[in-house]
This record gives structure tokens, C-alpha cells and sequence, in this order.
């Protein structure tokens, strides 16, 4: 477990399990870095045949790989129409970052259409609890536009995403 990691906990939260700040994270700040294995999308579509809930915890790593987190803490990223962290991918890795002020206690969530790009089918119930909660998470390109432009600029919507769309 690295630094970043002791600052933060599994726990339950609204939907399950989820990972959960035990420090404060300031906007920019890191606050752990997605690990696991990359995988092809075949490998993923495999998972929903047997395990549908290690299908859906795979993060999209570049147009043809996915990053499964299986026994990582990423594996408990939950999603949030309102999140108060992103996706940034810096070279190799795919880092959590804080977008908005993350107090201890917090569950740290992220939007899970910022890694969706427009050729991916996938989509899901939204079960946030958030005002203004969309109700389905899908493509980054079914974003009402002025989120869309707030991500763009947040950085948190992966190049490799936005070429797809």
C-alpha cells in the first residue's frame, strides 16, 4: 500500500462498499493511483460471462485495453454524477485525483462516463443520490454539455476518450 493509500479506507457507504478519505485532498491533489492489471477488452467481456461485478470495476485504459483493479483499492471506485474526483492518466498510470475540495470521512467518488468513450456500449442505472443525479451513466458524449465543458477543462476526461467520440 502506498502513502497515498493509508489516507484513504474501504468502507460501507451508499452503495455498497467504497473508498473513503481519511485526510483531507485539496482540488489537484492525488489521491492514490489506480493499480491492477491491463487487460483486453475480450478479457473484460469474459468477466461479464462470469463475474458481471469485475466487469463493471475495469477502468478503460486506452482505446483497446482496460486496467481490472481486482484486489486493489480502485476495485472500490464508486461512480457520482456529482463526483469529487477524476481520472487523470499521466504516462502509464491512471491516477484518482481530487476536482473539488475532499474532507476526511468523504466518500471519494468519480464519474464513470468520463472513461466511457462514444464507441463503448456499456451503460448503467445510476443509483448516486446526487441532485441532478442524470440516472444513467453511458458515453462521455450523452454529457449535458456544460459538464462535458467542466471536465474538459478539469482535465479528467482522458485524450484517448475524447477520440473516440
Amino acid at each position: 500500500m502506498t502513502a497515498t493509500e493509508k489516507n484513504l479506507a474501504v468502507q460501507s457507504v451508499r452503495n455498497g462498499l467504497g473508498i473513503v478519505a481519511l485526510k483531507a485532498f485539496a482540488p489537484g491533489a492525488t489521491v492514490c493511483q489506480v493499480r491492477g492489471r491491463v487487460v483486453s477488452g475480450e478479457a473484460v467481456w469474459r468477466y461479464w460471462d462470469t463475474d458481471p461485478r469485475r466487469g463493471e470495476n475495469c477502468f478503460r485504459y486506452d482505446a483497446d485495453h482496460y486496467l481490472d483493479p481486482e484486489g486493489e483499492i480502485g476495485a472500490y471506485a464508486n461512480h457520482s454524477c456529482n463526483p469529487n474526483a477524476g481520472i487523470v492518466k499521466t504516462g502509464r498510470r491512471l491516477l484518482l485525483q481530487a476536482i473539488r475540495p475532499i474532507a476526511a470521512g468523504d466518500e471519494v467518488t468519480h464519474d464513470y462516463s468520463t472513461l466511457l468513450g462514444a464507441d463503448d456500449v456499456w451503460k448503467m442505472t445510476c443509483n448516486c443520490g446526487e441532485t441532478g443525479c442524470r440516472k444513467v451513466v453511458r458515453s462521455f458524449s450523452k454529457l449535458p454539455a456544460a459538464t462535458l465543458r467542466r471536465y474538459r477543462r478539469l482535465g479528467i476526461i482522458p485524450d484517448f476518450i475524447m477520440e473516440t467520440g
